[in-house]
């Protein structure tokens, strides 16, 4: 069963292995590249992802055609979005938040390889409503 502290425990893997790609190719490099990268240092990890996932748009019972994809969607509950990008906007938390609703997946979080640290400026986590109704522990 899913909980917070495993959800927790989760985020925390996904942000170190995010940091180590980071200390290993450094910033200012493509998305793409870092998406590549990651994906690799969640299969060391032995954290299980979908990557490029279509993410389904359900309205009364019925499957409407949009292109959503997310980034990474983790353990089947965790969706990540990466970017490398300057400054992140509020299109993007909104990006996150739509795809954590339509999964209804707890948790989220955006990784920003453009920075100088990750842990500090890098990233944020969002929960929603499914986050709060799961057991702590």
């Amino acid at each position: 069963m899913i909980t917070q502290k495993y959800l927790d425990e989760l985020t925390y893997e996904v942000i170190g292995s995010a940091i180590e790609v980071h200390k290993n190719i450094g910033r200012g490099l493509l998305e793409s590249v870092y998406h590549q990268c990651l994906k690799e240092e969640l299969s060391i990890r032995k954290i299980n992802f979908l990557s490029e996932m279509k993410v389904p748009l359900i309205y009364k019972n019925k499957e409407l055609e949009v292109d959503f994809r997310c980034d990474l969607f983790v353990e089947n509950c965790l969706v990540v979005e990466l970017k490398s990008v300057l400054q992140l906007n509020p299109i993007i938390e909104a990006q996150l938040q739509t795809y954590m609703k339509l999964l209804k997946a707890p948790k989220g979080i955006i990784i920003n390889f453009n920075c100088f640290n990750i842990f500090k400026e890098g990233q944020k986590t969002l929960v929603n409503e499914y986050f709060k109704n799961l057991p702590k522990e």
